[in-house]
């Protein structure tokens, strides 16, 4: 696919990272979502962002198979609504969602629109975790996809979900695949009862390892959260969501980076140039030992 040239700079493309509140009704959230998804193309972003299963409050808080009818086929009513003003303003947009794959098999997956409004690909989550309160191994099957790059009209985008940030193998691959910018569509916050005591080691933590994933691979990386407290029930502490979505260059150096608390559009221009800029003065994947890695797709080693 052509790339489209940004701003009369051949290569750069400008991502927009929508940081939202989720409320209880899900039309109302993607009503908003598509309003924030326009708003980020009026302003300029031409890669745009939501944040994880953004039509709905974080249900995996809870083990409930009635929150199984929140789920939705690609493509389906949020992809429509998203293709049409991304065809509309020429925007590349990335559509998390709770994917229907078939009756009783369900995925954490996302679907990229690019700026014709047609639906580039999907990702179906990799890494599912089971924590209190992040009980989502209940509701998803484990993608079966791979790690993806997207070809798209502005360039090329790796999309890795939530829980996948920890892991360096998928960034890793994701970068193999081509990615200039890995995107991160999230859902994190605290258990309001350790936020006093472990909070800020847990976002530090979680900035920290998204960094150096960018560093390692020399690809600029993007993360969107959504931000508030959700209590699902009158008897649930509930997660506070901690915002904050960043976007990073391919040094680590963050560029621009949200709130804790409010509803943003986070914006920043991408360099493909840079990339090779980087890579060039830190030659991680040249000097990487193909030969002498056999041991990483075993669980443990020597034991």
């Amino acid at each position: 696919m052509k790339r489209q040239v940004s701003g009369g700079d051949p290569g750069k493309f400008t991502v927009g990272l929508i940081q939202m509140a989720i409320g209880k009704d899900v039309d109302s959230n993607l009503k908003k979502a598509v309003s924030l998804v326009e708003r980020a193309a009026k302003d300029g972003a031409e890669v745009i962002c939501l944040p994880e299963l953004f039509r709905s409050q974080y249900f995996c808080q809870t083990e409930d198979i009635g929150n199984f009818g929140l789920a939705e086929t690609i493509p389906g009513p949020s992809t429509a609504a998203v293709s049409k003003v991304a065809k509309k303003h020429k925007a590349v947009v990335i559509v998390p969602l709770f994917e229907k794959r078939a009756p009783g098999v369900y995925h954490n997956s996302l679907a990229v629109v690019d700026s014709d409004g047609e639906i580039a690909g999907i990702y179906r989550k990799m890494h599912i975790p089971d924590d209190p309160a992040f009980y989502e191994k209940f509701y998803f099957a484990p993608g079966d996809l791979g790690f993806k790059t997207f070809r798209t009209s502005y360039g090329d985008i790796g999309t890795l979900i939530c829980w996948d940030q920890w892991y360096p193998e998928a960034a890793r691959l994701t970068a193999l695949k081509g990615a200039e910018i890995i995107f991160y569509p999230t859902a994190i916050g605290w258990h309001p009862h350790e936020k006093a005591e472990h909070g800020r080691a847990q976002f530090e933590s979680w900035q920290t390892v998204q960094r150096g994933h960018a560093i390692a691979n020399g690809v600029y990386v993007a993360a969107v959260n959504r931000v508030g407290l959700e209590k699902l029930g009158p008897k649930s502490a509930g997660i506070e969501f901690w915002g904050q979505s960043f976007i990073s260059d391919p040094q680590g150096k963050i560029l621009a980076q949200a709130s804790v608390d409010k509803e943003e559009i986070l914006m920043a221009e991408i360099d493909p140039s840079r990339i090779e800029y980087i890579r060039q003065n830190w030659p991680f994947l040249r000097d990487r030992r193909i030969d002498a890695y056999d041991g990483i797709k075993e669980r443990v080693i020597g034991s």
